[in-house]
């Protein structure tokens, strides 16, 4: 019977245009071969095909949802979306009982990137609680982006943002934090303590004004991402008391955060202030293990890649460092913590000796390929699914050189998985969730480009019966469908993506 290695390539997409693009500049003599001996087509991971607005780019969340789901599912940006159009703020009951406790605070990703939230959904709820209660006391924690967005893009958004409050004297602006600090997700606790202790001890470096706090980071070398935590002037810290609405929809940087401020077992650092569980509202579930109220439920998802595998009793295996572990795992899975059986999962730690990975390219990839290349070799495995964090991650620090480096130690990589699988009788699918370093610098500002790309994805089959083969042109949807075809298992009526082998 076949089997299946699923190579997702992190942040790994396909451009035409050679200049700062990373993988093309990098020297990979394997992936050149294999794109002259086997199979490959490209992949739309953006927009509408991965159920986003159209032309918003793709992210790690909805590629790995969508790979393993098989069909396109319509993300949390853009079911709130419609949600505000349709119905609207005024129609969720929890954000009126919040207004109850003696303040309410708004907190998240302060950015239109839409891959964690977005700046209209911030808009939205200042809209609903100024028309309803103008009166009430609502302060504003600011997460500030430069990841999903160009790097200084937030002293744009936060002079909008003042602008907006110049005539709402009840609404302040309270911290500003870099999300390198707020949303960490590879529990790095000492950045989460100081942005804890900003948000409730007011503790941090002060500034009068938001836009001035911003200026004042960029002044010392911090970029939106990195920007220490700021106290600002007439704001306020979370009390136990009071409120707290999280507009962060995707889960993975929400966590960490969430657990400081609203578990009460957490004690990874002091953490003085515990809201109450019902005072600390989400857009959408964060974790399986919270029981906080949420605005936004996931849609239950049947008959996943996962599901399907499981059911015709055939073993997996997910492989990932810290970084991607969750999108290997919980996202695949259709945004469920739950092991099918015969599943196991191997975790491999993200370097934790270095800030950014621009100083450490390589990560964890080579202690991966070890580990992927001996669940191969053992054929205990039909399907195994293994994600390099390389080209997203090291594509998000906007060093060029660094990202070509990245890519290299992926080729290596790439080889060593390809010749023991081909060895093993192991057909190989090599592919991405969405681009990123491939684009490396903006062509628009001249600035290095930190966020993900719209650009297709490759997606490469490498195996015995694979040479003079063709594999068309799809989206992410079809690469469940794919899988599923070279196991020679009938793909279930649920998945609307294709096979993309050409009969």
């Amino acid at each position: 019977m076949s089997k299946v290695a699923l190579i997702i390539l992190d942040g790994f997409g396909h451009s035409d245009h050679k200049e700062h693009n990373a993988i093309a500049l990098a020297k990979t003599p394997f992936i050149d071969s294999i794109l002259q001996n086997y199979p490959h087509s490209l992949l739309e991971t953006s927009g509408e095909a991965v159920g986003l607005p159209e032309g918003v780019m793709g992210n790690s969340e909805v590629g790995h949802l969508t790979i393993g789901a098989g069909r396109v599912i319509y993300q949390d940006l853009t079911r709130i979306d419609r949600f505000m159009k349709n119905e609207g703020f005024d129609t969720i009951k929890n954000l009126h009982q919040v207004t109850q406790s003696p303040a309410i605070h708004l907190m998240g990703l302060f950015s239109d990137g839409g891959v964690h939230s977005h700046l209209s959904h911030l808009y939205g709820l200042l809209d609903f609680y100024n028309k309803k209660y103008s009166q009430k006391k609502i302060y504003l924690h600011l997460f500030m982006d430069g990841r999903d967005t160009p790097p200084k893009n937030g002293i744009d958004y936060i002079k909008k943002l003042e602008a907006y409050l110049a005539d709402k004297p009840n609404i302040k602006i309270s911290t500003v934090i870099g999300r390198f600090y707020a949303m960490d997700r590879d529990k790095r606790w000492d950045r989460v303590k100081l942005a804890y202790d900003a948000m409730a001890l007011s503790d941090g470096t002060k500034a009068q004004s938001a836009s001035m706090a911003v200026s004042e980071a960029y002044a010392a070398g911090e970029n939106d991402e990195f920007i220490k935590p700021r106290v600002i002037a007439g704001g306020k810290n979370i009390d136990a008391s009071d409120a707290v609405v999280f507009f962060n929809f995707r889960a993975d940087r929400a966590r960490e955060i969430s657990q400081a401020f609203g578990v009460k077992s957490f004690n990874e650092f002091p953490c003085p202030v515990k809201v109450e569980t019902d005072n600390w509202i989400c857009f959408s579930p964060y974790s399986e293990d919270f029981t906080f109220p949420c605005l936004f439920t996931k849609e239950d998802l049947s008959q996943i890649l996962p599901e399907v595998v499981a059911n015709h009793k055939l073993k997996q295996l997910r492989i990932a460092e810290t970084e991607k572990y969750a999108h290997v795992t919980y996202f695949f899975s259709g945004g469920k913590e739950a092991i099918y059986p015969n599943e196991d999962r191997v975790l491999v730690d993200s370097p934790r000796d270095v800030e950014t990975y621009d100083k450490k390219p390589e990560m964890s990839a080579r202690s991966i390929t070890e580990k992927l290349v001996n669940a191969i070799d053992s054929n205990k495995y039909d399907l195994i699914v293994c994600n390099y964090a390389n080209g997203d991650m090291v594509g998000h620090t906007g060093i060029e050189p660094a990202a070509i480096q990245a890519v290299e130690v992926l080729d290596a990589c790439l080889k060593e998985v390809c010749e023991s699988a081909l060895k093993s009788g192991y057909d190989v699918l090599i592919s991405a969730d969405h681009g990123n370093c491939e684009e490396m610098l903006d062509a628009k500002t001249g600035e290095p480009m930190t966020q993900h790309s719209t650009n297709p994805v490759p997606l490469i089959w490498v195996g015995k019966d694979a040479s003079g083969k063709k594999l068309v042109d799809g989206s992410l949807v079809d690469i469940a469908p794919t899988v599923l075809d070279i196991l020679n298992i009938p793909k279930p009526g649920q998945m609307t993506g294709v096979s993309l082998i050409k009969k």
